[in-house]
């Protein structure tokens, strides 16, 4: 099939969800994947996040290879050697203490509120009226099953499948005095993300975080904090909350935990886990052999990955914030360890970076129409990073001039070096 047949195939007979870019990929290796016509591309998105390895890395491939020819899947009914090896990993670098194991992000987010939910009723079932609100942040993104909509601070992705779960208010983005205004003893949970992803690479304040701590171990309702696309290695520690000296109740995971097999996980205490019993939760492929056997092995890679990370990270930021003084057209850049977005001055410029990359063979996207996304492999290298450096700062150099940018632009600078 070449890329006009597929495109072809796929208006005829799938949904249309995807506004996918006219690309048709068919093999990768480390940092880069090569298209139907053999042009290579860096891969400086891993998938959204997924491939943090990169592409068919040896021990992933070895584990793979192995365990299919033993057993993918046997139904969480039985057990299998694999669950709860990987629940121990995962609670110890966590500092949690259980862990339930689904498909994917969006169904470990559904299952931490569904635990926040049974908590609260299992504590309060001696008459008291049980606590039930839950309270999300302005701009986040949970997910697209019902309760993550309901929890997902963006109306463009809630309103289409409006009424949602009943229940929720969203607290202005780091805003702690909305924050306490908003919480009272009826709030079961206060949910955020640690670093907002597809809402722009926005980190939590540490100031706002440590509110929500305080304002949760007051009453008993719980904290949960969504590391989906900032958790398992991407920032430079195992989870982006351990740079905050914060610990949650709840944490969900999910997308480069099994290297590109369907896995996520929630985590908890044995205090939330004791409001689950038989019956009232499940799962008929999570944490099934297969993807549990990749997860531990991507685990044990990682652990020998995260000082590259950290290096590789401060390298890259370097990097964009010495083009920042050369592009008028860039303004914030934010972001922890290969977790990184930079905030451009009009989506159309935005949107031209990303198709000029792409055609230079250089994969990154556009989030929250405004910022560059860059989620790059946990193995690239500073040669990539300059790589990337240089097709940004062309792409951006070939970029019509606003009116008045320059002008604007100089003051500024004017005006900083005076302070200096």
């Amino acid at each position: 099939m070449n890329l006009a047949s597929v495109i072809r195939a796929e208006q005829e007979l799938l949904l249309p969800t995807y506004d996918r870019q006219k690309v048709l990929f068919t093999h990768g290796r480390g940092v880069y994947l090569w298209d139907s016509e053999g042009k290579r591309y860096l891969d400086c998105l891993s998938g959204l996040g997924v491939n943090a390895l990169g592409h068919a890395h040896p021990a992933i491939q070895a584990v793979l290879k192995k365990q299919a020819g033993r057993l993918i899947h046997v139904s969480n009914l039985f057990f299998h050697e694999f669950q709860a090896e990987l629940a121990k990993r995962l609670t110890k670098i966590s500092g949690m203490e259980k862990a339930f194991f689904c498909n994917s992000g969006t169904e470990a987010w559904e299952g931490a509120l569904k635990l926040a939910r049974a908590l609260a009723r299992g504590e309060n079932s001696n008459g008291h009226k049980a606590k039930w609100r839950i309270l999300a942040l302005e701009n986040s993104f949970h997910g697209r099953t019902f309760g993550s909509l309901a929890t997902t601070g963006q109306a463009k992705y809630r309103h289409p499948f409006a009424p949602l779960l009943p229940g929720v208010a969203f607290v202005g983005f780091n805003d702690v005095a909305d924050l306490k205004r908003q919480f009272d003893g009826s709030v079961c949970a206060i949910c955020l993300e640690t670093i907002q992803g597809e809402g722009g690479i926005y980190p939590i304040s540490a100031e706002f975080l440590q509110a929500a701590r305080d304002l949760t171990q007051r009453t008993g309702a719980l904290l949960i904090i969504d590391e989906i696309q900032c958790g398992l290695g991407r920032t430079g520690k195992y989870f982006a909350f351990q740079h905050y000296g914060v610990q949650p109740d709840v944490v969900t995971v999910a997308k480069p935990l099994a290297a590109g097999l369907p896995l996520g996980a929630l985590l908890t205490t044995n205090r939330v886990a004791s409001g689950m019993h038989p019956g009232m939760h499940g799962t008929t492929f999570g944490g099934g052999p297969l993807a549990c056997a990749v997860a531990i092995e991507f685990l044990r890679q990682v652990d020998g990955l995260m000082g590259h990370i950290r290096e590789t990270g401060d390298y890259f930021r370097k990097k964009l914030e010495g083009l920042k003084t050369k592009h008028s057209s860039i303004g914030e850049i934010r972001g922890m360890g290969l977790m990184l977005g930079i905030e451009i001055d009009s989506a159309e410029t935005a949107k031209s970076a990303v198709a000029k990359l792409l055609e230079g063979g250089i994969l990154i996207n556009r989030t929250h129409d405004t910022v560059l996304r860059f989620l790059p492999p946990y193995i690239i290298q500073k040669k990539h990073i300059e790589q990337v450096i240089r097709a940004l700062d062309a792409a951006l150099a070939s970029a019509p001039a606003k009116p008045g940018r320059t002008a604007a632009r100089a003051g500024k600078l004017t005006k900083r070096s005076q302070a200096q």
